[in-house]
C-alpha cells in the first residue's frame, strides 16, 4: 500500500489523526516508532534544521524536495509535506505537487499567501485573491499522477479578511477539489469552535506552542470535529533546549554526560537508526545463497 492510499484510508476511517512536526528524518523515525499515524514535515521545522533560517520564505522547492525525499525514505506511515504558496505562478505549483510526489510525500499544504510567504503566526501577512488561489488547486489537482495524493487547502486570510473571511475561502477551497481544508491560526477557542461547524470539508488544526491560537487536546479538537491534528514545530522547541541544555553541561562541568532522563542511551540511537538492519545484511544475503 502505498503512503498515498494510507492517508487516504485514514482520513476515511474514524478517529482523529495525530502528526508531529518532525524537523529532521532522525525525529520522523522517533514519531514512526511512538505509532503516531502520520508525521509533518513543515517549512518552519525544514528551514531552521537545513539553513538555519527563518520561515520567511527562503527555503526553496528542491531544498525542502530533498528534506521530503529524505524522510520519505526512512519511515512507512505517511509524510505530510509543506508546499508553501506552490512557491510562485500556477506552473510553479505544478512542479511542486509532482517534485513533492515524486519524492515520496503522500500529501501536500498549498497556502493562499502572496510569495514570499511567512510563518501562518508571524505578522504581516498577506494574501492573494481567492478566485487565483481556487486557479492554484485547480492546477495541483491536474498535476497529481497519483488520484490518492492528499491536496491539502491551506488559507491565511484570518489575519486579513478576519474569520468570516477565513471560513469562506476554506469552502471556496474545497468546492473547488481540495481533499482537506486548513484555517491558519484562529485567535479564539470560539473560532476554533465555528470553524468545524461552518466548513464543509475534512479540517486539519495546527497546535503551535506559543503561537496566536489556543493549545487544546488531541481529544478536544476530534470532539469538536476535526481530522487532523499537527503539532508543527515542538520537536525543534524541545531540541533546542535540550541542545542548550548540553552547551551548559559542557561549560559548567566539562562533561556531557547528562542524566539517563536528559538524554538517550547511544544503544537507543542505533535502534531508532536501524543499526541492526544495516549490519546484518551481509549474513542474511550469504545465508540466502547458502539455502
Amino acid at each position: 500500500m502505498t503512503a498515498a492510499r494510507r492517508l487516504r484510508e485514514l482520513l476515511r476511517g474514524p478517529g482523529v489523526i495525530r502528526s508531529l512536526g518532525a524537523h529532521d528524518a532522525f525525529t520522523a523515525r522517533l514519531v514512526e516508532a511512538a505509532g503516531l499515524e502520520t508525521v509533518f514535515l513543515g517549512g518552519f521545522g525544514a528551514a531552521a534544521s537545513l539553513l538555519g533560517l527563518p520561515d520567511v520564505g527562503l527555503l526553496t522547492l528542491t531544498e525542502m524536495a530533498d528534506a521530503v525525499r529524505r524522510t520519505a525514505l526512512r519511515v512507512a506511515i505517511p509524510v505530510v509535506a509543506d508546499g508553501d504558496t506552490g512557491h510562485g505562478d500556477l506552473h510553479n505549483v505544478v512542479r511542486t505537487v509532482r517534485e513533492f510526489e515524486r519524492a515520496g510525500a503522500a500529501g501536500v499544504l498549498l497556502e493562499d499567501q502572496v510569495t514570499p510567504k511567512r510563518c501562518g503566526h508571524f505578522q504581516g501577512k498577506q494574501i492573494i485573491p481567492a478566485e487565483e488561489m481556487v486557479l492554484k488547486f485547480k492546477a495541483a489537482l491536474s498535476a497529481r499522477r497519483d488520484p490518492d495524493f492528499v491536496i491539502i487547502a491551506r488559507t491565511d486570510a484570518r489575519a486579513v479578511e478576519g474569520i468570516d473571511g477565513a471560513i469562506a475561502r476554506a469552502n471556496r477551497y474545497a468546492a473547488a477539489g481540495a481533499d482537506v481544508c486548513f484555517i491558519e491560526a484562529p485567535e479564539t477557542r470560539h473560532e476554533l469552535e465555528r470553524i468545524p461547524r461552518e466548513v464543509k470539508a475534512p479540517l486539519l488544526v495546527n497546535m503551535l506552542s506559543g503561537g496566536g491560537t489556543p493549545i487544546l487536546t488531541v481529544d478536544e479538537l476530534a470532539r469538536l470535529g476535526y481530522k487532523i491534528v499537527v503539532c508543527p514545530i515542538e520537536s525543534l522547541l524541545v531540541a533546542g533546549t535540550a541542545i542548550q541544555a548540553l552547551i551548559q553541561s559542557l561549560l559548567s562541568r566539562g562533561r556531557v554526560d547528562l542524566p539517563a532522563e536528559q538524554m538517550m542511551t547511544f544503544a537507543e540511537v542505533k535502534k531508532v537508526l536501524g543499526l541492526d538492519d544495516v549490519t546484518s545484511l551481509r549474513a542474511r544475503l550469504t545465508g540466502e545463497r547458502g539455502a
